[in-house]
């Protein structure tokens, strides 16, 4: 696949695992994390456009893609928020840069607030798209949210249940995701989603996957509940949902819910479905050049 022309493959040891990742441009640096079933691969049309003025760096999270997936404990913490966290950070110091931007779409997301908050001296500017801190989605759970995010449940359900029908059928999990959370047809063409289904074969990749989803449910709803009100984050905040997704229709303003845990927030929604950077990369690209050039 012809993508990131320009970018360097880099595969950079971190707190006991590997994150592999490309590298492109240059300027001030910028990290881009994906969601699931993604890999970095969700960036291709965005990070060229940033490395024209920004250094760009895409990661495979730990777990996924071709990042290294090591072992869990029984209290899933290898796979909190917090864990994932640092191995960006590491590598984002193996790279030179101290100090940087970021951008996270879902799981990515995820992560991307928890470094904020966990390391505030190291995110100048955060970018979270189509997500709501993982406190206030629990604290504002109900019937429709469970039918939203029936992942959130499933993925979390005990060892090995999950992962047995996961490695039974693994292309079953990733169509179904990409066709149902989409808007724009063909948004994820047939190379692409051929590659973030590959990954998925593999029971290392949907073991630790189900870490992190049972990790969520515990450490990161603790890490956040021990923050709210505590903590915050101290950079902007550019906050991104799907016009055609679960956060528009799970929250009158998605954007309220955020102040709650910055004090500089705004944004918006995007005309898309859930995987914004890939069914509508222009507007992303826009939004986030706009965010990153001010100040």
């Amino acid at each position: 696949m012809a993508f990131f022309d320009g970018f360097e493959e880099f595969d950079i040891a971190a707190a006991g695992t590997t994150i592999h990742g490309r590298r492109g441009g240059s300027g001030p640096p910028v990290l881009l994390l994906h969601g699931i079933p993604e890999t970095h691969l969700m960036w291709r049309e965005v990070a060229p456009r940033l490395a024209e003025e920004y250094t760009v760096v895409a990661t495979d999270l730990r777990g996924y893609g071709d990042s290294g997936k090591p072992p869990s404990t029984p209290d899933h913490e290898p796979y909190s928020m917090r864990a994932i966290g640092r191995d960006q950070l590491e590598v984002m110091a193996a790279l030179g840069f101290d100090r940087f931007a970021v951008a996270g779409h879902d799981r990515g997301a995820r992560c991307a607030y928890r470094l904020a908050l966990d390391h505030p001296e190291a995110v100048e500017r955060l970018a979270v798209m189509d997500v709501v801190p993982v406190g206030a989605a629990y604290d504002r759970a109900d019937r429709d949210f469970s039918l939203a995010y029936w992942q959130w449940s499933f993925l979390a359900a005990p060892e090995p249940v999950p992962e047995r029908f996961l490695d039974a059928a693994p292309a079953n999990l990733v169509e179904h995701m990409l066709d149902a959370w989409t808007a724009v047809p063909g948004a994820v063409p047939a190379d692409v989603r051929a590659e973030y289904i590959a990954k998925f074969r593999d029971p290392a990749t949907v073991h630790a996957v189900c870490e992190e989803f049972r990790a969520s449910a515990t450490l990161d709803f603790e890490h956040d509940e021990a923050d709210r009100g505590q903590r915050t984050i101290k950079c902007p905040v550019l906050v991104l949902w799907a016009e055609h997704g679960a956060v528009a229709q799970l929250y009158d303003d998605p954007l309220e819910v955020w102040r709650e845990w910055a004090g500089d927030v705004h944004g918006g929604p995007i005309a898309a479905g859930h995987f914004i950077p890939e069914e509508s990369p222009r507007d992303t690209t826009q939004r986030l050049l706009s965010f990153l050039n001010h100040g």
